[in-house]
């Protein structure tokens, strides 16, 4: 039925982008396509509590970068940290300049080399500077990590193949239509625009930014590793959060 198919989608976002204690549902791939398209909402409501800490820490008077440092913690623990540490399996992958399974073999390491090290470094830095400094923090934090869940949705659309056949990348890749992702598209530039406060076109624009990186990265991480995987799509969400919040403050 396909009203079960969203039931079990919202599940399926639910525990793949948040640690909420939801029951666990189908976990197929039926299930995968309505939770990616379900991904931007979710992030939305995670950058909804992220501009509240950062307005409630500035309330209390915390110098700009602890409450932005605040934000980021409250993310991270919110998501298991799991995007922060795709984005440094995939920096790591891809910076040993290997293909295919050799790349994998590096992703699935435990420890975190230097290429993963420094990613972290700079999008976490990036993150906690540009969070109170948002000219509207609930909406441009909203369209800001929505922007980075849209990217995976991206990611997901029909004819990018996964890099193994198994893991969250067979589940997921290829599941999302572009109908789904023009609406979608469409509709986070236009949260976008509350993110501002004088010229509209730059919440619009930020997005646009942060998609067009992000997809960057998937196309490269195609090419080198034969498709996606859970990692490429945590990578692909930070660095379209990141892109789209350091082009809403500057200017």
């Amino acid at each position: 039925m396909p009203e079960r198919r969203w039931v079990d989608g919202v599940r399926l976002a639910l525990t793949t982008f948040t640690v909420l204690p939801v029951r666990a549902g189908r976990v197929d791939r039926p299930a995968a396509g309505p939770a990616m398209v379900l991904a931007p909402v979710v992030g939305a409501l995670l950058g909804l509590l992220a501009g509240a800490v950062v307005m409630l820490a500035a309330r209390l008077d915390a110098p700009a970068l602890v409450a932005g440092g605040l934000a980021v913690a409250v993310g991270a623990l919110l998501t298991r940290g799991l995007h922060l540490d795709g984005l440094a399996d995939t920096a790591d992958g891809l910076g040993s300049y290997r293909r295919g399974d050799e790349a994998l073999a590096v992703m699935r390491r435990p420890e975190v080399g230097a290429f993963g090290v420094v990613a972290l470094v700079v999008v976490l830095l990036l993150q906690a500077a540009a969070l109170p400094a948002l000219p509207a923090p609930l909406a441009g934090a909203a369209t800001a990590l929505a922007t980075g869940r849209l990217a995976a949705t991206w990611a997901c659309r029909r004819g990018v193949p996964a890099a193994r056949p198994d893991g969250l990348g067979a589940l997921v890749a290829g599941t999302v239509g572009r109908p789904a992702l023009a609406v979608l598209t469409v509709a986070v530039a236009a949260l976008s625009v509350l993110a501002v406060e004088e010229r509209r076109w730059q919440g619009p624009l930020a997005v646009v930014a942060g998609l067009a990186v992000a997809l960057l990265l998937v196309r490269h991480a195609v090419r080198r590793l034969g498709g996606i995987n859970g990692d490429v799509l945590g990578a692909a969400i930070e660095v379209a959060t990141t892109v789209v919040l350091v082009g809403l403050v500057l200017g």
